[in-house]
């Protein structure tokens, strides 16, 4: 990567899709010369990595957001995509607009519930924003209940215990088991101790019943939460951190053949997406063996480029190989849990590697520019 190529003409990009697999796209784009436009609803990309603590910690929501325009300039367009036309290899924005393409890297991501993901149409300020408030509800809450024991619901719980450790904070987990399956079971087991540690109370193999009728991050004192075992929880305040989806409406319609039924594209070894060569997938949308996590998005996204160059060089195409599972989980910003290929690590190493800054440096160097 990297050199400059002769390129041929009418060679033109579109990267769909402005999250970590997106920028590592565009920017690799950029370094070989090729012409690409970036695009996404919102005009700052989000390193949602460190939501959650943006949650609980004031003024570090700034930190997690990083303006296209600075980076991109013209290369950077905001708005909607309603459509991909494969056929007349075009984007259909919202308003009419088209953008032409040769080749396009789809890199939607997924998408959930607040404070874990922020996809909304929304500005730089009022993303801040919307952070900034919930550190408000979390900070008059006297007790918190985190839904749902992923690796966001027990990221979110050690992060409010860590911040604010005298309140009560309750995760609530459908299964027994915490944090992600691919994970190791001692990383897993390791997870649930530091919770215990932090003095988190844990309520599994239940679910909350009454979902629908919860306010969400908005703070109510003793609200009552039902779980389908008949157990009562009283609380201030209910986040939830499940029911992560696939971002397809902007392909659902052309690219429903190459779709599984949970909306993630059918990729071949090259990442190419099914029945097109023009056309790869990256991140959370390509249906691919592995945890969604925003490093396998960056290598995807080399794998995507460097086949778009080999297809235009006459060069054979990369494959993308699935590898050991690697996962760090911030466990607050003083601990953390996590394995590297397979392998457990030392928590001190997790809280040095990752939970201090939560990787922020490393988007905002990929993104040439200054942390504020």
């Amino acid at each position: 990567m990297g050199g400059q190529l002769s390129v041929p003409e009418g060679v033109h990009v579109a990267v769909l899709g402005g999250g970590f697999g997106g920028i590592a796209a565009a920017q690799q784009l950029r370094s070989a010369g090729i012409s690409f436009t970036l695009l996404d609803l919102r005009d700052c990309f989000h390193h949602n990595v460190a939501a959650l603590r943006a949650s609980v910690q004031p003024g570090f929501a700034l930190r997690t957001f990083i303006p296209y325009a600075e980076t991109f300039g013209g290369s950077f367009v905001q708005g909607r995509v309603e459509r991909v036309d494969p056929e007349r290899q075009l984007l259909v924005l919202q308003g009419g607009r088209e953008i032409q393409y040769s080749h396009l890297i789809l890199c939607t991501g997924s998408d959930g519930p607040f404070p874990g993901k922020f996809n909304a149409e929304a500005s730089l300020q009022a993303a801040v924003q919307a952070y900034e408030d919930l550190v408000q509800q979390i900070q008059v809450a006297d007790s918190v209940l985190v839904v749902g024991g992923g690796a966001t619901g027990v990221e979110m719980a050690a992060e409010i215990k860590t911040e604010y450790p005298d309140k009560k904070v309750v995760l609530i987990h459908s299964r027994m088991g915490l944090a992600d399956p691919q994970l190791v079971h001692s990383v897993r087991e390791q997870a649930k101790e530091v919770l215990l540690e932090k003095g988190v109370e844990l309520v599994l193999g239940q679910k909350v019943s009454n979902m629908s009728e919860l306010a969400l991050n908005r703070t109510q004192k003793n609200l009552e939460v039902r779980t389908d075992k008949g157990e009562i929880l009283v609380t201030d305040l209910v986040i939830c951190c499940t029911g992560v989806r696939i971002n397809s409406a902007a392909y659902a319609s052309s690219l429903a053949d190459s779709m599984d039924p949970d909306g993630a594209l059918k990729v071949n070894q090259h990442l190419q997406v099914q029945g097109f060569s023009n056309i790869f997938a990256v991140g959370d949308c390509a249906s691919l063996q592995e945890p969604k996590l925003a490093y396998h998005a960056g290598l995807h996204a080399c794998v995507a480029v460097t086949n778009i160059i080999n297809g235009l060089s006459g060069k054979p195409l990369t494959p993308y190989r699935t590898g050991y599972v690697s996962m760090l989980l911030a466990m607050g910003r003083d601990d953390g849990v996590g394995q590297f290929n397979g392998v457990r690590l030392p928590r001190w190493l997790v809280a040095l590697g990752k939970s201090r800054d939560l990787l922020l440096w490393k988007s905002w160097r990929e993104m040439q520019q200054k942390q504020p």
